[in-house]
């Protein structure tokens, strides 16, 4: 992600003017073709509620673009306010990485263990022990 002071733009910005404004439609119709209530729409034009999958899923089907789009929009604006917020970013520079993890990260994962080879007089010996039978059936 590229590191800008600029706050990203928002779900409420992107809704209104890039949505509302040009499609010419209220808040209210909006929230008719949603099938939720106006109130849910509102709170999402003024930054007030966060875009869940949910949402996302409805918002794509109405405006006719992907999920990912307004799912992308909540995440940036997101991460720009942990970026930025004092207590969070004071939160993030307080942890502190494991020691192994960044190391079992770049190492290459072992790879599976290779089945025991017998040698040929030990396989031979297994395969004879199963065909004998024993010898107390074998008599008459």
């Amino acid at each position: 992600m590229l590191v800008t002071k600029r706050k990203p733009a928002t779900i409420g910005e992107i809704l209104n003017e890039e949505f509302i404004a040009p499609f010419g439609v209220s808040q209210g119709a909006v929230a008719d073709a949603m099938g939720v209530p106006r109130k849910h729409v509102n709170e999402l034009c003024n930054d007030r509620r966060k875009v869940t999958a949910r949402t996302a899923l409805i918002l794509a089907r109405v405006f006719g673009n992907s999920a990912e789009f307004w799912l992308n929009v909540q995440r940036r604006t997101d991460l720009w306010e942990a970026m930025n917020s004092a207590t969070d970013k004071a939160r993030v520079e307080r942890a502190r990485p494991l020691s192994g993890a960044a190391r079992s990260l770049t190492r290459v994962p072992p790879t599976r263990p290779t089945k025991s080879r017998r040698t040929p007089a030990a396989t031979s010996r297994v395969r004879s022990r199963r065909r004998r039978a024993p010898p107390d059936r074998l008599r008459c």
